[in-house]
């Protein structure tokens, strides 16, 4: 299970710490293998989202994301992301700015962390919305009830998790025009368009995935028929959405996967601000986190151990509220990646125990739910 797993995962790291070391020499093997394991300590929480998401796709859609996906996510966000920061924040062109990480990394870096505050609202404030609504919503199993309760009365009210984002956003930008008068500079109109984008990212894409899950529902009790065979044991949820509903559940994942990478990619620039050797390291990190996410759908984890998408939607939130404090204050890669595994090994604890009290095994009966090859 784990060779089928994570095969291709252990294949490109041995591949890719050969490559580096051939490339680079010993040193450079050493920092790619530092920012693989970065990229995975900071985006343990991701899979865990991603699971939470891709169990609900049909077996097309889910080895797109497996395939396409890590391209977009290897090759998109952390190669070429970082060069079109520098393109767009410098008004260079796409050939100028390569020319520019190729031959002048201390200059490109210096760019990349310049556009750090707009990176960090756009992230931050999708995060949040993303944690919101989870908090928000009223759920069978409540994990921390004395904060989940209220939150699920509260989250009667409409639009409260967009008006408490926007409030966050504007405080934040706040914050930083009060310390461009204190000498810094001022970027606060900056992190104020960055962060409304995030918002209206999040708006336009999970509503729209959502009105097209919602409508294929809708479609299924008109014909009194299920949209794609039950799920097996442990799944908790048929694995079928496809077509429009699919698709843009794919672009939600996609997006949700570059909000998580905004902090390993500027964290990165702390190891070496050598693009390859930057790419080739949270390349692997990211091979891992696909492969942990097939995992976790296969083994129906998410439905054994119902806690652990409370303690990943936490550290979600852990780190959309880090994101925002790095616009004004530096905060240590190695804290961000511990709050959000705490997080997660503290749920996983509380779903062991609740099994324990049940006399739940947390096993799915040694049944699992096929997901697409692709990694």
């Amino acid at each position: 299970m784990l060779l089928k797993t994570f095969g291709w995962s252990f294949a490109i790291t041995v591949l890719g710490l050969a490559l580096a070391g051939v490339l680079w020499g010993w040193q450079g093997l050493a920092i790619v293998g530092i920012l693989s394991v970065l990229e995975i300590s900071l985006s343990f929480d991701n899979a865990v989202i991603n699971a939470g998401i891709l169990r609900k796709m049909n077996a097309f859609w889910q080895k797109i994301f497996l395939t396409v996906g890590i391209l977009v996510a290897v090759f998109g966000m952390r190669l070429v992301f970082p060069v079109v920061v520098v393109a767009i924040t410098a008004k260079l062109g796409p050939i100028e700015a390569v020319s520019l990480a190729l031959n002048d990394k201390a200059r490109y870096q210096e760019l990349v962390t310049s556009a750090h505050p707009a990176i960090a609202a756009f992230g931050g404030i999708f995060l949040l919305m993303i944690f919101l609504d989870f908090i928000f919503e009223e759920r069978d199993y409540k994990w921390l009830s004395w904060i989940e309760k209220p939150m699920a009365k509260m989250g009667k009210l409409d639009m409260l998790s967009v008006i408490i984002a926007l409030v966050v956003l504007l405080v934040t930008s706040m914050t930083v025009a009060t310390a461009a008068a204190h000498g810094a500079g001022d970027k606060s109109a900056t992190v104020l368009l960055a962060g409304v984008a995030g918002l209206l990212t999040y708006l336009v894409v999970g509503g729209i995935s959502g009105y097209f899950e919602e409508k294929l529902e809708e479609e299924d009790e008109e014909d009194d028929e299920p949209a794609a065979a039950p799920a097996k044991k442990g799944t908790g949820a048929a694995v079928g959405l496809a077509g429009k509903a699919a698709f843009f559940m794919f672009l939600y994942l996609e997006v949700i996967d570059a909000s998580f990478s905004f902090d390993g990619v500027i964290g990165a620039f702390a190891i070496t601000n050598d693009i390859f050797m930057m790419a080739l390291g949270l390349g692997i990190g990211a091979m891992y986190i696909r492969s942990l996410t097939v995992f976790l759908v296969r083994k129906g984890t998410l439905d054994d151990y119902v806690y652990l998408e409370h303690g990943a939607h936490y550290a979600i939130g852990a780190l959309a509220v880090i994101l925002l404090l790095t616009i004004e204050y530096e905060i240590h890669e190695v804290i961000t990646g511990l709050v959000g595994i705490a997080l997660i090994a503290l749920s996983f604890g509380s779903s062991v125990a609740r099994n324990r009290r049940e006399g739940k095994p947390g096993e799915s009966s040694g049944e699992t739910t096929e997901v697409a090859s692709g990694v």
